[in-house]
């Protein structure tokens, strides 16, 4: 330990300046200050420190707390709360060079249903593990943006998304003619196998145009809350010996799903 004396000198202040300092006492926006801290810090911690400034000025509002998002950013900041950030990594998982038909896009970029079952929209993301990359296609309903169905395997066949539509289609009834679904333009949606499939299940088919990720932005919303708050936050890829797993936690819409490799 240093002397007052010592550190004085060092830090170019005086020791009476030193002193009243050290017995001021704080003020009352400092203190408040500290007491929103601790709260921050209650909700990010109960939210598996995942929660940005955007989210936990909600969960402030629904303790009837109003801070706006700057005092909340400044904050953060200060007690040295900063959310996971997803990493940046880039796989190819739509291939659109090729000769087979498409659908119009009925849909564009109107991310609202008037009920469920009206609008589904479906995408493709992968999962990188220590033994290469799993690829997970899910489908969304616009309506409660609820995830219907879904599919984990080790490739990105037209399999794939046929398993998801199976997932789907075996939880929720649909009205013939009466549902879009709504995809990009690769291969695994725009084959024979799949169009057919959609066609015996009087399913409308829908496609974004041509290299637009923007017509299926909500579909890469939901896969970077997943990859954020599940996958790169608590590693919940369980490797086996013969057996990829991809597990989320009980409050998550999506189920345990496992596929041999």
């Amino acid at each position: 330990m240093f002397s007052v004396e010592a550190m004085s000198r060092i830090l170019d202040v005086s020791r009476s300046g030193f002193y009243d300092w050290s017995r001021r006492r704080l003020s009352r926006r400092s203190l408040q200050n500290l007491f929103y801290i601790e709260i921050i810090r209650d909700i990010f911690e109960k939210n598996e420190k995942v929660y940005g400034v955007p989210r936990i000025q909600r969960a402030l509002r629904e303790k009837k707390m109003r801070l706006g998002r700057g005092r909340i950013t400044k904050l953060m900041k200060m007690a040295g709360i900063q959310p996971i950030m997803m990493r940046k990594f880039k796989v190819k998982t739509t291939d659109s060079a090729h000769s087979l038909p498409v659908s119009a896009n009925l849909v564009g970029r109107n991310f609202k249903a008037a009920e469920r079952n009206r609008v589904w929209v479906s995408d493709i993301t992968y999962v990188r593990t220590r033994r290469g990359f799993a690829y997970l296609c899910v489908i969304l309903d616009l309506y409660s943006r609820r995830i219907v169905g879904w599919s984990l395997k080790g490739h990105m066949r037209t399999s794939l998304v046929k398993s998801a539509l199976r997932s789907a289609l075996s939880q929720r009834k649909i009205q013939p003619w009466k549902l879009v679904f709504q995809s990009d333009r690769g291969s695994q949606y725009a084959s024979r196998s799949f169009r057919k499939m959609l066609f015996e299940n009087r399913i409308i088919s829908s496609m974004s145009a041509k290299g637009d990720c923007f017509d299926n932005a909500c579909a890469e919303s939901v896969f970077a809350t997943i990859k954020q708050e599940r996958i790169y936050q608590q590693q919940k890829i369980l490797l086996t010996r013969k057996w990829i797993c991809f597990v989320t936690s009980k409050d998550s819409t999506i189920a345990g799903d496992c596929i041999r490799i």
